[in-house]
């Protein structure tokens, strides 16, 4: 089993881990891991003692120092002197999940600690974040507000910015995007992708910024005796980050880890009525909730708000206090979002098509499309389900009129905003970051864009990084897989983007035909040295015919889950 690679025609190429006896022992002596855990740290790196004990026993106090940000103090300075001049201040957020939970982090802080606040996210589906601005300013004017405070949004918009400060408005960025321009000139900017931040977390997402931005300004306040520490509970916004973090597909290790970690901890036992009612209407208890549960039941029903409806109402469900309201406003998230599906699906069947009579689509490295009947707010979820699907940078463009809005889709190997930097002469603007991205552009550059674009994919990646991958954290016999491993491995969670779930692998034998599960899953009976197990291959049904016969040797690779009073294996994938 020392191979680094395999791969069957027509499947995905196993990246086997790198084994190091030595380093394993150490592993397994200093912190007395059981050795499968130890195995999955080493395969992810994880193998200096300091960054095993950061990873498996962090706790809230290892969290930075807000006042790394270089422009905090003065952001908690004008925000100070907002509350102390009764000013009105605007809370400004993105339209996803990300901007809402930024958004109700802050108003609802600032509310705290008795500032004159309001809230406003656009809905509009069709603009970017630059001109997203301007729709602030309207709506800043309209509220007498003389402080911007952006959400998830602004770092891209230095003109637009400028046009609010003239009109006698400060602005203070919050953002986790890109700078892809001059850096707007405002009160502060707080961005960890700044090129001159020293914040140690580059991947903040943007209600993590805003939660840092609430941590500085409640130690502000008490020192400057406006607040009494007694008074202030920073953990019940941790809730609101934990969404936000993991519907974004932040980052889940280092600080992002701790704050899902323990946001998911007070999700648990959540004051917030809307979350409880929408989880209610999912029919998922909020004692259950993971990861897993935000990024398919909670982002999709509040981020479809964004794409095809109000994004303020979802900052109302998270805001809310009466428990009638927020059953209203859970049951029509729930409405949109079955919505949302009919538009998606619709548009899933006219890119199969398209695919379908172009198969020669598939022949570059990188994919182009663009449509007349494509909803502008559902193209980002194609957009990264076709990424996935065929392991390449993928653009979806919805045109209205002569403009299209694009998103973007990218693979590691692909970071896409150098070349977006590369085509910005025929962009009207564009944003976001290396794995994802937006952009608009004029429908007559729309052909040289795709050409363009398709080509610097072509010049810059192999085969091998279309390729779709499967990287396995440790080989396993079956005597290994206990109760005990399983709770072993929970010290890894919480899953998600860059944390995933533990990916083992087995070498056994069939020991009778697998049974259909559903239309699309297998069950397989497999055995090694007397001990057997049963698997399902998720999405394997189309492969029956590969396995119908005993005594099938075979390589599975697995994740171990407790189903009652056994252990079965979830099968991503196998091989004969």
């Amino acid at each position: 089993m020392d191979e680094k690679t395999t791969k069957e025609a027509g499947q995905l190429l196993w990246v086997y881990p790198k084994k190091d006896p030595a380093l394993l022992e150490k592993i397994i002596q200093e912190f007395h891991l059981h050795p499968v855990l130890a195995q999955v740290l080493a395969s992810r790196g994880i193998t200096s003692f300091q960054d095993i004990h950061q990873y498996l026993y962090a706790k809230l106090p290892d969290l930075h120092d807000p006042f790394l940000f270089a422009e905090m103090p003065k952001a908690v300075k004008r925000i100070e002197q907002a509350i102390k001049n009764e000013e009105n201040i605007l809370v400004y957020g993105d339209n996803d999940v990300d901007g809402m939970t930024g958004t109700a982090l802050l108003s609802e802080m600032l509310n705290f600690v008795g500032a004159k606040v309001f809230h406003y996210i656009s809905n509009r589906t069709t603009l970017l974040r630059q001109s997203m601005i301007l729709d602030a300013l309207e709506y800043a004017l309209k509220t007498h507000c003389t402080l911007l405070i952006t959400v998830d949004c602004g770092i891209t918009a230095a003109e637009q910015i400028e046009e609010v400060v003239r009109h006698k408005i400060d602005v203070i960025i919050t953002d986790h995007h890109e700078p892809t321009d001059k850096i707007p000139l405002c009160v502060a900017t707080l961005n960890p992708k700044l090129l001159s931040s020293e914040y140690p977390n580059r991947e903040l997402t943007g209600v993590g910024v805003a939660f840092k931005l609430a941590c500085a300004l409640t130690e502000h306040l008490i020192d400057e005796g406006m607040l009494t520490s007694k008074k202030v509970d920073l953990k019940r916004y941790l809730d609101l980050v934990a969404i936000g973090t993991v519907s974004d597909m932040g980052l889940l290790l280092g600080e992002n880890r701790i704050l899902v970690s323990y946001g998911l901890d007070q999700l648990r036992k959540t004051k917030r009525i809307g979350v409880a009612k929408l989880l209610s209407i999912c029919e998922t208890d909020l004692l259950d909730t993971t990861t897993s549960i935000i990024a398919s039941k909670i982002a999709p029903r509040l981020n479809s708000l964004g794409r095809i409806a109000e994004p303020e109402q979802g900052v109302k469900l998270l805001l809310a206090k009466q428990a009638l309201a927020a059953e209203k406003l859970a049951i029509e998230l729930n409405l949109y979002n079955i919505e949302r599906q009919k538009i998606e699906r619709q548009m899933s069947k006219e890119v199969e098509k398209m695919l379908e009579s172009n198969p020669s689509i598939l022949d570059n490295k990188a994919i182009v499309l663009t449509s007349r009947k494509w909803h502008p707010g559902i193209i980002a979820i194609l957009a990264m389900r076709i990424s996935k699907q065929y392991n390449r940078p993928t653009v979806m463009i919805a045109l209205d009129g002569q403009v299209g809005k694009g998103s973007v889709r990218s693979i590691p190997e692909f970071p896409v905003l150098g070349p977006l930097k590369k085509l910005s002469d025929l962009l009207i603007n564009f944003g976001g970051h290396d794995s994802a991205a937006g952009l608009s552009i004029r429908e007559s550059c729309i052909e040289s864009f795709a050409a363009r674009f398709i080509e610097i994919a072509n010049e810059s990646l192999h085969d091998l990084h279309i390729t779709p991958k499967l990287h396995l954290d440790a080989c396993v016999r079956f005597d290994d897989l206990t109760f005990d491993l399983i709770e072993s491995l929970k010290l890894l969670e919480p899953y998600g983007h860059g944390n995933p779930t533990p990916l083992l692998y087995a070498d056994c034998t069939q020991i009778q035909e697998p049974k259909m599960i559903g239309k699309q899953h297998l069950k397989l009976y497999l055995e090694q040295e007397d001990r057997m197990l049963e698997g399902i291959a998720i999405g394997q049904a189309h492969r029956l015919h590969d396995l119908q016969k005993k005594d099938l040797t075979l390589r599975v690779a697995f994740t171990p889950q407790v189903n009652g009073s056994s252990i079965q294996l979830l099968i991503r994938d196998f091989q004969i």
